[in-house]
């Protein structure tokens, strides 16, 4: 990844410097509790005060969390779609790149991926990648075209399992119909004569 991108770690800042409005950030722990493949807002702000000390990932970056509880955590990442520059924790690494930021997004959640990052992930009490870690781990680069036909069928997918409003109504009117044909079958009797 080295090789078709750049990945710079964020700065820190803590609890105490949350505000209600503010500069949007992304903790690390935001992304696990928050956020999905991508994101245009944040869930977070920091004080406006603290911009100078903080670093930034742009439009179509991709947010990655360096720290996790497990092996399978650390390395989750958020393609960052909003409009606006975004403050990134420490324990995150931005990935600057010309791709599409969600097929990346995409490629860190896959078996394949999490095979090859296993053997860089730093194990102690909290497991940890670096971001020399990061560079040297590998993804598909199929020409841009390519990338946006992926996201948009793994998107399609992602919409029918994940959102109420169109793959669960769906799938609740298929049972309902199935459990009235059903209902009905065994509660047809011949007519006793």
């Amino acid at each position: 990844m080295g090789a078709i991108g750049k990945f710079v770690r964020g700065r820190r800042f803590t609890k105490d410097d949350y505000v209600v409005e503010g500069i949007g950030c992304i903790h690390y722990g935001d992304i696990y509790t928050s956020y999905g493949t991508a994101t245009t807002r944040t869930v977070s702000h920091v004080r406006p005060e603290m911009k100078s000390s903080l670093r930034f990932a742009q439009p179509g970056d991709v947010i990655i969390a360096a720290v996790g509880e497990t092996v399978e955590d650390v390395g989750k990442a958020v393609a960052w779609l909003g409009t606006d520059e975004i403050a990134i924790h420490d324990d995150c690494f931005t990935f600057h790149h010309s791709m599409n930021p969600k097929f990346v997004s995409y490629c860190f959640q896959t078996q394949a991926f999490n095979a090859k990052k296993d053997r860089y992930v730093a194990r102690a009490k909290v497991k940890r990648l670096s971001g020399e870690s990061l560079a040297k781990l590998e993804i598909p680069v199929p020409p841009r075209e390519e990338q946006d036909r992926i996201v948009a069928i793994l998107d399609r997918f992602d919409m029918l399992v994940n959102d109420l409003s169109s793959g669960l109504p769906a799938e609740i009117v298929t049972r309902r119909r199935q459990y009235e044909h059903y209902r009905d079958r065994l509660l047809t009797f011949p007519e006793a004569a």
